[in-house]
């Protein structure tokens, strides 16, 4: 087999590791994302419990790098503290590390298993959750099948001239190798997909011990920066844990490195095999950085924070900050170019928009003066986008349009106009109820409050996917979109029920929070009903929906 079909058949592999990553992270989102993120949420406010907790997230969502953005956003908004966060990030990393040892071993018998109940369950039903379970599932399979195809593959380099060559120059200069290992990271955007080649490599013995451990140093920090890169958008307060997370793994990794350029270390006993040795190493090295974040946690999280924040005048995270508006009259005259700056415009109206859902619930928990008004502060900017994107699309619809730039323009505003009536529920009633329950001092249920937040996670997750629509446009997510309305409806209907068992058992805190739970249940309920209808012009352009509601089959 020539060398380029070997390279070939390896990166095929390598890409199928990466996309069934991908797949188990999106599945575990989809279907438990809001609520690994509440009960993260209420963890991390224990510094010593947060390590634990970051470790947990990051092996249901296979991802380090997306446990430091939540924690970051938690962060960011003030939810947790910095320090805890930090920690979380990197109990995170170790969960990673765990991961990749689980891989390591040998479970080719549960990818058949993995893929058959995945895709039965898949194709079995339109439910989220167990369409995510069955995603979850495929994902595993996949994965599992691309370590096995990567092993394959890497069979014939044993006999590779050019190989040798280039191994032994990286374990000649492991400076380099190094470098490579984090770029390769970078790239793959995932150090346990990364972690798992050098190993799978070091199993053929195509890669030495010594240069094993140097690449899986890179690894950490290329893993590092992967989330800082996904961060740089963000609100820079929000910037901080990855930032630390990086300087913790940086700093580790080049101590580690010219600890290894300078001293011979027995790696070989931290296993009986090379492979064993090079991920007990990463594990060994991701524990030993929570330890000493324990310590040095709140100094590093200063020195990130002066980072993150450097150049940013104070306020930058003021709902009142100027923005750059991409509604360019002179595009006008150029109607998709007009169309695509209306649709960047509209899609910072949903951020805004999923903020304000985000954050009405978080003042139901916890009310606070500033935040409240912060967030009216932000209604007020949805009102002037909504009024500014408007206008521009009432501007273009004077021009020539075809028939299908006019139904955009008519998607579109139609679509600014539902997120403008959300952001008027959640300022005009929510927050009432908020402030109603903050001044009279009352406590909903545990089970209440159980039921009001498994609601709004629902409609949270829904918006998401309404707003995903409005930019993908995809039928089979639109279609999806409906079917969760009608299954929020059975959603609200038990949660009435319990509500009003609780209020003829007597219960006193039923009773004196009955009007607010159910105004929010209905709130919510209005407010899904808002996004669902974004994907009726998708249903409605390719006939899948009836006269008045989805078609069936």
């Amino acid at each position: 087999m020539s060398g380029s079909i070997v390279l070939l058949h390896l990166a095929g592999a390598v890409a199928l590791l990466l996309y069934a990553t991908r797949m188990v992270r999106t599945g575990v989102e989809r279907a438990y994302g809001d609520l690994l993120r509440h009960r993260l949420r209420g963890v991390l406010k224990n510094p010593l419990l947060a390590v634990g907790a970051g470790g947990v997230l990051a092996i249901c969502l296979q991802s380090a790098t997306a446990v430091a953005l939540i924690v970051g956003a938690f962060v960011g908004s003030g939810i947790v503290g910095g320090t805890s966060g930090l920690l979380a990030a990197l109990g995170a990393d170790v969960g990673s590390a765990l991961i990749a040892k689980l891989l390591s071993f040998n479970l080719s018998f549960l990818s058949p298993l993995c893929l058959v109940a995945g895709t039965a369950l898949f194709m079995a039903t339109d439910k989220t959750k167990p369409l995510q379970i069955g995603r979850i599932l495929i994902g595993i399979g996949l994965l599992i099948l691309s370590l096995k195809l990567i092993g394959d593959a890497s069979e014939p380099l044993r006999d590779s001239a050019l190989l040798p060559v280039i191994v032994q120059y990286l374990a000649g200069d492991p400076v380099t190798a190094f470098i490579v290992a984090a770029i390769m990271t970078w790239l793959f955007h995932s150090s346990v997909a990364a972690v798992l080649l050098f190993a799978a490599l070091a199993q053929r013995g195509l890669i030495p011990l010594d240069l094993g451990v140097v690449l899986v140093l890179g690894a950490n920090i290329g893993g590092g920066v992967i989330a800082v890169m996904l961060s740089r958008a963000s609100p820079p307060r929000s910037r901080i844990v990855p930032v630390g997370n990086l300087i913790m793994r940086g700093f580790g990794a080049l101590v580690g490195l010219i600890a290894i350029l300078l001293i011979d270390l027995p790696f070989e006993r931290l296993g009986q095999t090379p492979t064993a040795a090079m991920l007990n190493w990463h594990i060994l090295f991701n524990v030993a950085l929570a330890i000493v974040g324990m310590i040095v946690g709140p100094l590093v999280y200063k020195l990130a924070e002066r980072i993150a924040t450097a150049g940013v005048r104070g306020g930058a995270d003021d709902p009142d900050v100027v923005e750059l508006s991409v509604l360019n009259e002179g595009a006008l005259d150029t109607p998709m170019q007009a169309l695509g700056n209306a649709t960047r415009e509209v899609v910072r109206l949903c951020e805004l928009v999923e903020i304000m859902l985000q954050r009405i619930f978080e003042l139901y928990e916890k009310p606070d003066e500033n935040a409240i008004n912060a967030l009216a502060a932000l209604d007020d900017r949805v009102d002037r986008k909504h009024q500014a994107i408007k206008l521009y699309l009432a501007k273009l619809m004077k021009r020539n349009l075809s028939q299908d730039e006019m139904f955009r323009c008519e998607e579109l505003l139609g679509a600014c106009v539902k997120l403008e009536q959300v952001g008027d529920i959640i300022v005009r009633n929510m927050l009432v109820h908020v402030r109603k329950k903050a001044d009279r001092g009352l406590e909903f249920t545990e089970q209440g409050w159980k039921e009001l937040r498994d609601f709004h996670a629902a409609v949270l997750a829904n918006a998401r996917l309404g707003f995903n629509i409005l930019v993908s446009r995809d039928a089979q997510s639109a279609r999806q979109l409906v079917l969760e309305k009608d299954r929020l409806r059975d959603l609200e209907k038990e949660a009435n029920t319990s509500h009003f068992k609780r209020l003829r058992e007597g219960t006193v805190k039923s009773v004196d929070t009955s009007t607010i739970h159910l105004d929010t249940i209905n709130d919510l309920k209005q407010i899904n009903s808002l996004l669902a209808s974004m994907a009726y012009p998708v249903l409605e352009e390719l006939g899948m929906l009836g006269g008045s509601r989805l078609k069936t089959g």
